[in-house]
């Protein structure tokens, strides 16, 4: 039945697939659509009040600028709120305002689409916090990264010449895209039970006579966004394992579903605006046979369970239960770990601290790798980032110059893919050494030995990749965590955004180069398998090695 449970739930994804890659495609061609029938009215008045008035097309480095620019801004302004929240409106249960660490971590991983909590959320942020600065930079960080990608797309597939206007392009993000989804989303949960309240929290006396506070707030509203937009943060500690965020498995597959199907619908997109519907076809495909190589992983393992309690003649008929909810059991629970570190939310329905050494194998892989349909558009990139390397390397094999859309590739984006491949394991695996041969980091670990190495390993890796998630033993809300973590989450965010917007700038001014009979075709089997060779290849050679020192060594111990 589990796994009956997970192929309904991948058809109900490829079902999607089609439909929502179609709308994006048109929300963001800027050809005339029905789109522009639907929300041109709500657009015009936003236009007018930032002063866009000629929506020029911009240069890759303007396009940069501008995000940064934006993100920044709003950084700022996130900061100030968090510090003085207890001085704001909407705050019925008297919260105080964030320390300087915590609120700068905060707004980093908020800002960066991570969504790295260091904090409990019913207990660390007011209303107003968690809708003003929360829940507002959900749209806005998973709006940026989706308007990225178009822009990468537009760099690599058309003739003109620029990538559009980054302000449009996230206006129309936020309005035809996240805000109708999100309220959408938000009135199915508030139907299956989810809270959607500003009462304070709530007084409840148990049989013993004991009072207990019950927290509640707006939080389907949250869910909606923290989905969808590939976020994560939790309205409560326990994330999505709470049953207030996630009461039953409708919710539980509405909330998959939600954080995978824009992610899973932008290779489509990228086939129609390559006008080759069997490109986006192809990279489809080489996320998905990913994908599923995965999560057969972890299913297969915590189904199997703990091998220290199988010898101990405990019964593991039903696998590894361990911090998992009993509503959900191993085929949700497995499927939501893989989704949410493929698609780089972060939200979790289970304790992944809790998963079996071989099934933690999984998060840890779909992290460092960054391409497995991951956040709103970074995955998509980073997969075509992968692409034109496989492209690369098959034309020296053949000693013919490597093409790819019709330009040909060269020295200065080999260049640029280069650092951009390196930058990431650079900034996990840097700062994980220095925890562990540090105090400051190593008392912060709750667990010993390999599990320990795998709890710094997973919060520098989860930083990394702009996904959030935690081996929760960590003890990590200290000044050094919150700081170095914080640091990662924005060179994991901007670093690999302008290396690649700055390959699709580079792609852009080269003349259009018609196919020939030479020419390596990137739509077929043939290189569906390339490219799934080349994403295991490069990252078996990074990562291996540290995954070796983690979870392997610490199943090799109790195996």
């Amino acid at each position: 039945m589990g796994i009956v449970q997970i192929c309904i739930v991948i058809v109900l994804l490829m079902l999607m697939v089609k439909p929502l890659g179609t709308y994006l495609y048109h929300v963001f061609s800027n050809e005339a659509s029905r789109t522009d029938r639907l929300f041109n009215w709500l657009e015009k008045p936003v236009y007018a009040l930032i002063g866009l008035r000629e929506r020029k097309g911009m240069t890759w480095k303007t396009y940069a600028i501008s995000f940064i620019g934006m993100n920044f801004v709003l950084m700022v302004i996130s900061f100030l709120f968090l510090m003085i929240q207890n001085k704001l409106p909407l705050n019925p249960n008297g919260i105080d305002g964030m320390g300087l660490s915590l609120t700068f971590n905060t707004v980093v991983s908020f800002m960066t689409n991570t969504n790295l909590q260091h904090y409990s959320g019913e207990t660390g942020l007011s209303y107003f916090s968690q809708m003003a600065v929360i829940t507002m930079m959900m749209f806005t960080s998973a709006a940026t990264g989706l308007c990225v990608a178009i822009a990468f797309i537009r760099g690599i597939t058309s003739k003109g010449s620029t990538i559009g206007n980054f302000f449009e392009d996230f206006v129309k993000a936020n309005i035809r895209v996240f805000l109708p989804l999100a309220v959408l989303v938000t009135l199915v949960l508030v139907a299956l039970q989810v809270p959607q309240t500003l009462k304070p929290t709530l007084t409840a006396v148990t049989m013993e006579g004991v009072e207990q506070q019950i927290a509640i707030g707006p939080v389907a509203a949250l869910e909606s966004i923290k989905h969808l937009g590939t976020n994560g943060g939790g309205f409560f500690g326990a994330n999505s394992a709470h049953p207030f965020e996630n009461p039953n498995p409708i919710t539980n597959v509405i909330e998959i579903l939600s954080m995978w199907c824009l992610a899973a619908a932008l290779p489509y997109t990228f086939g129609m605006f390559a006008r080759n519907r069997k490109q986006g076809w192809g990279i489809f495909s080489a996320m998905m046979i990913l994908f599923i190589g995965f999560l057969s992983l972890t299913y297969a393992a915590e189904m199997n369970g703990n091998p220290i309690m199988n010898k101990l003649g405990v019964d593991a008929s039903q696998g590894s239960m361990e911090g998992k909810e009993v509503r959900f059991g191993i085929a949700q629970s497995a499927l939501f770990t893989t989704v949410t570190t493929a698609a780089t939310t972060g939200t979790v329905n289970n304790m992944h601290d809790t998963l079996t050494p071989l099934g933690s194998i999984t998060p840890f892989a779909l992290m460092m790798l960054n391409c497995v349909f991951g956040g709103k558009g970074v995955g998509l990139v980073n997969m075509l980032m992968y692409a034109i390397l496989a492209v690369f390397l098959a034309g020296l094999m053949v000693g013919r110059t490597p093409e790819f859309l019709g330009r040909r590739i060269e020295a200065r984006e080999m260049k640029l893919i280069a650092i951009a491949i390196l930058a990431h394991p650079f900034i996990i695996l840097a700062p994980a050494a220095i925890a562990l041969v540090s105090e400051l980091g190593t008392s912060a670990i709750t667990n010993p030995s390999f599990h320990g190495i795998s709890q710094v390993l997973y919060e520098f890796t989860s930083s990394a990749a702009n996904n959030g998630s935690g081996f929760e033993g960590l003890a990590d809300n200290t000044p050094f965590w919150n700081i170095s973590t914080g640091l990662v989450m924005l060179l994991g965010r901007y670093v690999s955004m302008i290396l690649m917007l700055a390959v699709c700038g580079s792609m852009l001014r080269k003349q259009w180069i018609p196919e020939t009979i030479g020419t390596f075709r990137t739509d077929n089997r043939l290189f569906v398998g390339i490219l799934v060779g080349t994403v295991l290849i490069i990252g078996a050679l990074t990562f291996l090695p540290v995954i070796v020192l983690g979870p392997i060594a610490e199943y090799l111990t109790i195996r």
